[in-house]
């Protein structure tokens, strides 16, 4: 017996790693001082920071990839598993360095993975995030035929004097929403449920109300919204940043809060979009559990100083943003979300 015959293609992986190799080496950036191939990679933090705090984050993008294993489409998850971990870390106030990808599979496919690692290379080029290196795994009898999982960490660098902890955020802030692009990467097993088991739609059923087939609707992107962040951050108008991700803003925007404060959230105004609008119609699922469950169109919450507020709207509409709304403000309370 050999290797192969136990389910690990040595040469598939040696073809997967060629592939990637490429794709890499197109996200370097001037820190980066080893190759990919080597077992661990190497990043020169250099002079670019007088006092330099490192922030890391690890994620992955959950049940979406069922989506990409119905469609066929692998080239967007990767972008979901880089923007995610992007903004899990410029809320705090950094910006990314390098990022390792994890991607495991019962069977190796060279050019599944060259998809995948396409959609990951090309947000690290976006984010202008090198794409360190990471590990393909092959689990034969592991992950059933045609699946794989994908998890990503990232390492960022901020000024220890621009760390956002939100220790500063007061009643009477701003809440400051920028939206998201769907779903992101969270809510998909129930969204799966609803769409598939319940209303027994497939993947290439066109929705009249999303204007597209709901594979489509499920895989648009997770949004990166680090260049819309970084100027805000520079100029100081930031005090608190929630990403909506897992828990919805039920969950999420205390995280951000110090003791004392509550936020109070007025869901007249944004506009939910249309699939928000349809889970909860065909699920009949409760507005508590919508709520913590999906962004419901809000992918982050800035919290900023209310003589601020205008200033930050107008200057993500600047940097092409103009969908940026006012929806609330932190009042006193024990950490929690209002809705009014």
């Amino acid at each position: 017996m050999d290797y192969k015959s136990a389910g690990v293609d040595i040469d598939a992986g040696n073809e997967t790693v060629r592939r990637i190799r490429a794709l890499a080496r197109g996200t370097f950036t001037p820190g980066v001082m080893s190759d990919i191939g080597s077992f661990g990679g190497l990043f020169r933090l250099g002079d670019r920071f007088q006092d330099p705090v490192l922030v890391s984050s690890a994620d992955g993008v959950g049940t979406k990839l069922k989506i990409a294993f119905l469609t066929g489409r692998h080239d967007t998850v990767g972008a979901d598993l880089v923007n995610h971990c992007v903004n899990d870390i410029i809320v705090q106030g950094a910006e990314p360095l390098f990022f390792l990808d994890y991607l495991a599979t019962g069977r190796l496919s060279p050019d599944v993975a060259e998809q995948v690692i396409s959609g990951i290379a090309r947000a690290c080029k976006e984010n202008h995030c090198a794409l360190l290196g990471g590990e393909t795994a092959e689990m034969p009898g592991f992950y059933a035929d045609g699946e794989y999982d994908i998890a990503g960490f990232i390492v960022g660098a901020t000024e220890k004097s621009q760390i956002i902890d939100g220790r500063g955020i007061a009643p009477g802030d701003a809440l400051i929403a920028l939206p998201s692009a769907g779903l992101h990467t969270n809510g998909y097993s129930l969204a799966r449920r609803i769409f598939f088991e319940q209303a027994e739609w497939k993947a290439d059923s066109y929705v009249g109300e999303l204007g597209v087939t709901l594979g489509d609707a499920l895989l648009v992107p997770h949004r990166s919204y680090l260049a819309f962040v970084r100027p805000l951050i520079d100029r100081g108008y930031v005090r608190g940043i929630a990403h909506i991700t897992g828990g919805g803003i039920t969950e999420n925007l205390p995280r951000v809060l110090p003791e004392g404060c509550d936020a109070e959230v007025d869901r007249q105004s944004w506009s939910v979009p249309p699939i928000f609008r349809l889970l909860q119609q065909l699920g009949r699922v409760p507005d508590d559990e919508m709520f913590r469950t999906f962004n419901m169109g809000l992918g982050l919450i800035i919290v900023c100083a209310p003589r601020d507020a205008e200033r930050v709207v107008d200057a993500l509409s600047s940097v092409g943003e103009p969908d940026a709304r006012r929806i609330g403000l932190v009042v006193s309370g024990d950490r929690t979300v209002r809705y009014v």
